[in-house]
């Protein structure tokens, strides 16, 4: 059975509704699917499974602590077993997703791609395939200020239930074309 891991940290809730709509729309395409907070499990073989989705939000173009702190102990545990291979060929059967959100009240998701870039350096470098990189625009909670009077307008209330089952979707059609 095709096996995936949805790894996610969130403070406000955006991150982790959107980790829930990945697994929902990875579980509609029969995959059997792990859904793990960072902030409660952090225990955990990448090459367990065949697909890693790893989800975070950008807090000043870097992942909060928490994942960075988490990405980098499953990096030096990696390098230790010797999976952090020189040149990192790929291995077959192995692929990974990004999803980041973001609120950007200055540049949007221009301050978002920085960590999906980061957080993806850490999979291909143990050989995983990245397959996507996805961001998402969310509220930024606790700043009206920050909600309203940005680049991106007014996001009060997002990633909303429309957004949300384009993820699903998506997640379904993503596990469809590995399955």
């Amino acid at each position: 059975m095709f096996r995936a891991a949805v790894i996610y940290w969130s403070n406000t809730g955006n991150t982790q509704k959107v980790a829930q709509k990945v697994a929902e729309g990875l579980k509609e395409g029969d995959a059997s699917v792990d859904i793990i907070d960072v902030k409660k499990t952090v225990d955990i073989d990448f090459f367990d499974y065949d697909l890693i989705c790893i989800g975070t939000p950008s807090y000043h173009w870097h992942p909060p602590k928490p994942m960075n702190d988490f990405l980098k102990t499953a990096f030096k545990k990696y390098q230790k077993e010797g999976k952090v291979k020189l040149g990192s060929p790929k291995i077959g059967g192995k692929n990974a997703l990004i999803f980041c959100t973001y609120s950007g009240p200055h540049t949007g998701k221009n301050e978002a791609e920085p960590v999906g870039k980061y957080v993806g350096q850490f999979l291909e470098h143990i050989g995983f395939n990245l397959l996507d990189e996805w961001y998402i625009l969310s509220e930024f909670h606790g700043s009206e200020e920050n909600s309203t009077k940005g680049r991106m307008g007014d996001i009060r209330g997002l990633p909303d239930e429309k957004k949300l089952n384009e993820i699903r979707v998506k997640a379904l059609e993503l596990v469809k074309t590995l399955g």
